[in-house]
């Protein structure tokens, strides 16, 4: 870099800090100290899409992309999509959405109030992508970090018009029809204000219950609810590569279906430390997600008939990158905001029918092209 763009660029980036510092936003630093290897996935041929897997990173915009990206020294797994779009992600009240619509309009391809999960803004149930895949015979699944009760594993499973009516959520999957969950929440399954008990409700409707990561994996066949914490799963640190092994039991189980299957996987905790503006939890998700992609994609590319769309419902945090070192992996960030923003969040398709996932759209646009796919094989 010549003097001349070195005096711009530090003049931009002292401009930048000037605007934090004016608006009370303290930078925060975070250096990824092992940066991951990552390799390039040659992708699939064929035309048949068999299965789908869509993977939400709760509150991911293209800055905590860019963001992880810099951290691992200029390289994810993500990269590896074949094609990517821009979703607008407003609800039908609210030009700032929440994970209950926005994950609604991906789930159901219907926009709907703020705080709805899986129903339409006068509170009628709408049909899922978990739904529309049993009604064509195919398995349908989710695996989440999050407590099963929160919005995003709500939208695809459950119908309610306000997202805060946690015991009825959970009381809902008995309805669902799904052939796999994994996630926490066992606390509402059990310790209910109307005494049920929701895991031997299951039992009887001929689902497994896994109360542990151990059984879970040593299961090897049929419908299973494995939900082995009260509430969320673990911090990154503690949990290691819990959702990739979580997520990748599940694409086997259902892969046992002739007919295929559909999953909803969510890096469900980046909204979390959006919200708490920490910066270092934010990264360790972003990257734990990010390295599950990896999983999925290398899972998918060998299956060969199989879609993955990863994308995210709103964004959290209003993150912006001030600065870093991409040979250190340091980033220098700010948040501008505690809730929600509204930027377009981006969408990457890898596989068969990923062609379909590009330029702007839609997230109700979501549903309809992933069913469309489907409806065809």
């Amino acid at each position: 870099m010549d003097m001349k763009n070195f005096i711009i660029s530090l003049a931009l980036l002292l401009a930048a800090q000037t605007v934090c510092s004016q608006n009370n936003l303290p930078t925060q630093t975070y250096t990824l100290d092992k940066p991951y290897k990552v390799e390039k996935i040659v992708p699939p041929t064929g035309k048949k899409v068999k299965n789908v897997i869509l993977m939400i990173g709760d509150g991911m915009s293209l800055m905590h992309v860019y963001s992880a990206w810099t951290a691992n020294r200029g390289h994810l797994w993500l990269e590896n999509a074949q094609y990517t779009g821009l979703s607008k992600t407003y609800c039908t009240n609210k030009l700032i959405t929440d994970s209950g619509a926005g994950g609604t309009a991906m789930a159901t391809g219907h926009k709907t109030i703020y705080h709805a999960v899986g129903v339409d803004p006068e509170g009628k149930p709408l049909e899922s992508l978990c739904t529309v895949a049993k009604k064509l015979g195919k398995d349908a699944g989710i695996a989440v970090t999050c407590r099963l009760w929160d919005a995003t594993p709500a939208d695809f499973c459950c119908h309610n018009i306000d997202r805060e009516n946690e015991e009825d959520i959970i009381a809902d999957y008995l309805d669902s029809g799904i052939d796999y969950a994994f996630g926490g929440g066992a606390k509402y399954f059990l310790h209910r204000k109307d005494g049920r008990n929701i895991f031997s409700e299951l039992e009887k409707k001929g689902y497994h219950i896994s109360r542990t990561v151990e059984d879970l994996m040593a299961w090897k066949k049929g419908r299973v609810f494995a939900v082995p914490y009260d509430v969320d799963t673990p911090l990154p640190d503690e949990r290691g590569d819990l959702l990739a092994r979580a997520s990748l039991k599940g694409m086997n189980l259902m892969n046992q279906n002739p007919k295929g299957f559909f999953m909803m996987i969510e890096g469900s905790q980046l909204d979390d430390y959006g919200h708490f503006n920490k910066l270092d939890m934010l990264m360790k998700e972003m990257l734990d997600f990010d390295r599950t992609i990896g999983e999925v994609m290398k899972w998918a590319a060998r299956d060969g008939e199989t879609l993955v769309v990863v994308t995210a419902d709103h964004e959290t945090g209003g993150l912006t990158l001030l600065g870093g070192d991409l040979k250190t992996g340091t980033i220098e960030c700010a948040f501008s905001t505690k809730s929600h923003s509204g930027v377009m969040v981006p969408v990457y398709a890898f596989g068969p029918g990923s062609e379909n996932f590009t330029g702007f759209m839609e997230n109700t646009d979501i549903f309809w092209k992933i069913k469309s796919l489907i409806d065809k094989n």
